[in-house]
């Protein structure tokens, strides 16, 4: 059991889970290639964990270790639907278990999650300026006792090992209009939508595919709230082939499981997360690989919540080297706002071949835990994760990885904790 010392953190670190457990976040489409073949907007500006990247992603051939595709006829038949209406779905199962060497509590945890996801588009087909409805539905729960979101606390860290497994049951991550306009310069989005999606957007930091840990994805622990399935607007735009800028601004108080309830929270409350991007690529089709950004945001103060405003600043390079190599570079500072972390830097590599085939993931990062959110005193902690994709079939992925943890913050008598976990992707 967790040590009665511990538990005046647990309050803080329960409010950043419950504004933080529904993060999706970007990854690299499965490859490196495929995300250079982004052909548009609303392909370059919002993540390639996005509803439609995540269609893009399904329809492109792998050359998976099997050569086995046991779900050929039914994507003939998705292929046809989308032809004949302009309605592109697709489904997923997602598992991932870890077991650790060391616990102040539980010393395992898994989780899955169910998704259902689309985008049908209704106006201007096949056009550059078409406008689409975009939808993801998601059952996420626990295996055991313990939510893979809460595991990071039974650890004594101060973070997210898994971001997004959480056991939250239905919930409504995405429902939204998407509007592309100036011949597939710009895109804007109105309705519930996921804000990593389009903030700090990189190639490995999906939870569903990339890193695991909230480190290595959007603003490496440092942005507060994060909300998803929150009502709002957000835009992106290339003012030219180099440069882009992308805003946003969604309800803070969002709850992907209630999202009528944003009517209330966002226009009742007013309590909103904003944020505002601009970056460099050297091609709009190598958004998520070869770019540097600047994203700064403000969150307001959540009075239901217990959560101070806050604002920061987050920063990101990478870039393809050599069609196997992708270094990157990314941190963060905060003030207030409920985030995991006061300041935090991480840096990493993927590598890889053949990426419809594999991908490798390392990553290290150095974190200061928030003492607005956790209190003050806490060391600071640094975090190694390292993963192996491997695609087995055309439609199933399996990625065995390990985290080691440096410091725990709620756990002084402890130097490092060594987590292996497994996770698991059927897509049809």
């Amino acid at each position: 059991m967790i040590t009665p010392h511990k538990q005046k953190h647990m309050k803080a670190f329960s409010l950043v889970n419950q504004a933080t457990f529904g993060l999706c976040a970007t990854v690299l489409m499965s490859s490196f290639p495929m995300a250079l073949q982004a052909k548009s907007a609303k392909e370059a500006l919002s993540g390639p964990d996005s509803t439609p990247s995540l269609l893009a992603s399904g329809s492109q051939d792998k050359n998976d270790v099997l050569d086995t595709d046991l779900l050929e006829t039914w994507s003939d038949k998705k292929a046809d639907l989308k032809e004949r209406t302009g309605l592109d779905i697709g489904f997923d199962y997602n598992a991932l278990g870890f077991t650790a060497s060391s616990s102040l509590g539980e010393d395992s945890a898994g989780g899955g999650a169910f998704r259902f996801f689309g985008s049908w588009e209704l106006t201007g087909r096949g056009t550059e300026n078409s406008g689409s409805l975009v939808f993801k539905f998601e059952h996420r729960h626990k295996y055991g006792d313990v939510a893979l979101t809460d595991f990071g606390l039974e650890l004594g860290y101060a973070g997210l090992v898994s971001s997004v497994f959480s056991d939250q049951g239905w919930r409504t991550t995405h429902l939204y209009w998407e509007q592309n306009f100036a011949e597939g310069r710009g895109v804007a989005y109105v309705g519930w939508l996921d804000v990593t999606d389009y903030v700090d957007v990189y190639a490995l930091a999906s939870p569903w595919s990339g890193f695991s840990n909230l480190a290595f994805q959007t603003g490496s622990g440092t942005i507060g709230g994060l909300p998803d399935g929150s009502l709002g607007v957000a835009a992106g735009y290339f003012l030219n082939d180099n440069v882009y800028v992308a805003a946003g601004i969604a309800d803070a108080n969002a709850d992907a499981a209630d999202p009528l309830a944003g009517w209330d929270t966002l226009f009742g409350e007013g309590e909103t997360f904003k944020s505002v991007e601009i970056g460099w690529t050297t091609e709009q089709s190598a958004r998520f690989v070869n770019n540097a950004h600047l994203t700064f945001w403000q969150i307001d103060e959540r009075e239901k919540a217990g959560t101070p405003k806050g604002h920061g600043v987050a920063f990101s390079l990478s870039k393809i080297v050599n069609d196997s190599w992708f270094p990157f570079l990314r941190g963060g500072w905060s003030d207030g706002g409920g985030s995991l972390y006061e300041a935090a830097l991480s840096a990493g590599f993927g590598y890889t071949q053949d990426p419809s085939r594999s991908i490798l993931g390392l990553g290290v990062n150095w974190s200061r835990p928030n003492e607005d959110t956790f209190g003050a005193g806490l060391d600071d902690q640094i975090t190694v994760e390292a993963f192996q994709k491997w695609q087995l079939t055309q439609g199933f992925e399996l990625t065995p990885s390990i985290q080691i943890i440096h410091n725990p913050a709620f756990n002084p008598n402890k130097d490092t904790i060594a987590m292996v976990g497994l996770r698991a992707r059927i897509a049809f």
